[in-house]
């Protein structure tokens, strides 16, 4: 048997990294933390994390000069990646959250939950949900399509190519819970903090 690779967790100063790294443990996989460009530039698989407001990230991932860097290894070479909430959002094109780009990896919008009726349904989105499955992917093999995930969030991410759309889940309405284009990977909700769910799922990825 091979050694596995690791699973490279980027580390831009935006999301809750060590409950990711435990639960990658979890799997039998090792995990590595940085924002190095050297690491990046040779790992094998990418976790994009992030918890917080999108401007800020972005400025970030650029004061790092990690940009080119996730560009060429996701673009160019093709490595699996799976962006975490937050990190899912910035491969859209845009965010009303700063009104600023994002990676541009999905034709996609991030926008603001808009309810119809505030009381009875808060924002932020906290709390357990499910995932619709609207196409098969690898990602969630195994996992019962009553499986529930973790959600907390107050923005979410609108496709407008219905081909990418891997999940939906509704609250007050439908919208995307996870997406997939060839070796570009999100979910909006935690598989981090998903339970059983989330490590199958953190473990199909690491498989990817």
């Amino acid at each position: 048997m091979g050694k596995k690779p690791a699973i490279t967790v980027i580390d831009y100063h935006m999301g809750n990294i060590l409950s990711i790294v435990n639960k990658i443990h979890r799997t039998g996989y090792e995990a590595i933390v940085t924002n190095r460009i050297d690491l990046i530039k040779t790992a094998e698989k990418l976790i994009l994390p992030g918890v917080g407001h999108f401007q800020r990230a972005i400025e970030n991932l650029k004061q790092l000069k990690l940009l080119d860097v996730l560009n060429e290894a996701v673009l160019v070479r093709k490595i699996p990646i799976l962006g975490i909430c937050l990190g899912m959002q910035l491969m859209a094109e845009h965010s009303e959250e700063g009104d600023v780009d994002g990676l541009k990896w999905f034709d996609a919008e991030v926008v603001k939950f808009r309810v119809s009726d505030q009381l009875k349904y808060k924002i932020p989105h906290i709390g357990w949900n499910n995932a619709i499955i609207e196409k098969e992917s690898p990602l969630f093999k195994g996992i019962s399509h009553e499986a529930m995930y973790y959600f907390v969030h107050s923005y979410h991410i609108k496709c407008n190519k219905k081909e990418d759309i891997l999940t939906t889940t509704e609250y007050d309405y439908l919208f995307t819970s996870s997406i997939q284009k060839n070796n570009i990977l999100g979910t909006q909700f935690h598989p981090e903090k998903s339970h059983d769910a989330g490590e199958i799922l953190l473990k199909n990825f690491a498989k990817l």
